[in-house]
């Protein structure tokens, strides 16, 4: 019987997974601090499975609202520096909630062409006309904007695109779309782990939070589950009374809230750090230069895709040849470093790559962002 998912893969600690009776290290997926697994955020999940139960079954607008939201709610808008932080059940929910509250606020849109599915689906949401403009491409941005200036805009992009680490130009894009337009970022891969203090690509670039949105996700960087929308306290009352989704939703099970809140505690800068560390440590023991911007997934896209595949078992590497939106439509590999990946891990696919280092140079995208 044939499956459309992917072949199913057994984690067995923070760094290895078990496949086809094999133990492969891992460099794939998006727990990049591996908090998924942290002692603390166990922990805290364990504890409120025994105490709480698993499910509040109501909307919190009803008789759902556990005092462990506001606690969550509150302990976000303190880490991204925030004025609002409305929950979201999933990550990928996050970009509708906040579709269905803008809904005849906004008479245009502007899309990155390679921005992520949930970021496309929200902008249909907001029913006025939509507009690709080239990826990461600000110059392309400000020419399509031109021709319509005078209109409510919006301007949706990933903050990091998950398919190589690149992340966009969004000080670029600010001045060329200027202060009264909505940016709305995607920062589902760099909440926790881009910018001095983890708060994303939107304090790597330096912006202010005035006329913008930034969405996230728990269940990438924090390891657990469940996302937020942050953004000015008036758009977050809005967001909280106008959208359906809000109040007919059953917010995140209660032991991953527990868990959530201990994560954004343990995502300090001593964990950021190293992770950072282990991703210069990867590109100077391959003895490339490390993109502008430290993030940990690197895309390879080799000529001959099983050549890689068989070193890569031959070393213990599982090979996380995927297809996924954004990237080549015949499939490419994408590795994810994290912080608790051994020097031996790292060593061992620098020894791999080093075989296919035209095919890493080419993956490596230039940005004016940096986060060093």
């Amino acid at each position: 019987m044939t499956t459309p998912f992917a072949e199913p893969l057994q984690q067995i600690d923070r760094t290895f997974v078990l496949w086809r009776g094999r133990k492969l290290s891992y460099f794939a997926g998006c727990d990049y601090l591996r908090l998924s697994s942290h002692p603390a955020v166990l922990k805290a999940a364990r504890s409120a499975l025994d105490s709480v139960g698993l499910n509040v079954s109501a909307s919190r607008k009803t008789t759902g609202n556990h005092p462990i939201y506001d606690e969550l709610e509150s302990a976000t808008r303190k880490f991204f520096g925030a004025e609002s932080a409305v929950l979201s059940s999933t990550g990928y929910f996050t970009n509708i909630i906040a579709a269905q509250a803008l809904r005849g606020s906004i008479d245009q849109v502007f899309i990155d062409e390679r921005a992520h599915g949930s970021l496309r689906d929200a902008a249909l949401f907001l029913g006025c006309p939509i507009e690709s403009f080239a990826h990461r491409d600000a110059g392309d941005l400000a020419k399509k904007i031109g021709k319509r200036s005078g209109k409510r805009t919006a301007v949706l992009t990933d903050g990091m695109f998950a398919h190589d680490g690149s992340l966009a130009p969004l000080a670029v894009y600010r001045k060329a779309i200027g202060p009264e337009a909505l940016l709305w970022v995607d920062d589902a891969h760099a909440g926790g782990i881009i910018g001095k203090n983890g708060r994303g690509t939107v304090e790597n670039a330096g912006l202010k939070r005035e006329n913008l949105l930034q969405t996230i996700t728990f269940s990438k960087a924090f390891g657990t589950y469940g996302g937020a929308i942050l953004c000015s306290r008036e758009l977050g009352a809005a967001i909280i009374e106008k959208s359906p989704a809000v109040g007919g939703n059953t917010p995140t099970p209660l032991p991953l809230a527990f868990a959530t809140v201990a994560a954004l505690m343990c995502c300090d800068s001593k964990v950021r750090t190293k992770l950072l560390n282990n991703i210069r440590a990867f590109w100077k023991r391959l003895n490339l230069p490390a993109p502008p911007v430290l993030a940990p997934i690197i895309a390879a896209c080799p000529e001959n895709p099983s050549a890689l595949r068989r070193k890569l078992l031959a070393a213990g590497i599982y090979p996380p040849l995927i297809k996924y939106p954004g990237g080549p439509a015949e499939g490419y590999f994408r590795f994810a470093l994290s912080s608790e990946h051994s020097a031996r891990q790292i060593d061992a696919l620098a020894d791999v790559l080093s075989d296919f280092r035209d095919a890493l140079q080419a993956s490596i995208q230039t940005s004016p962002i940096s986060s060093r």
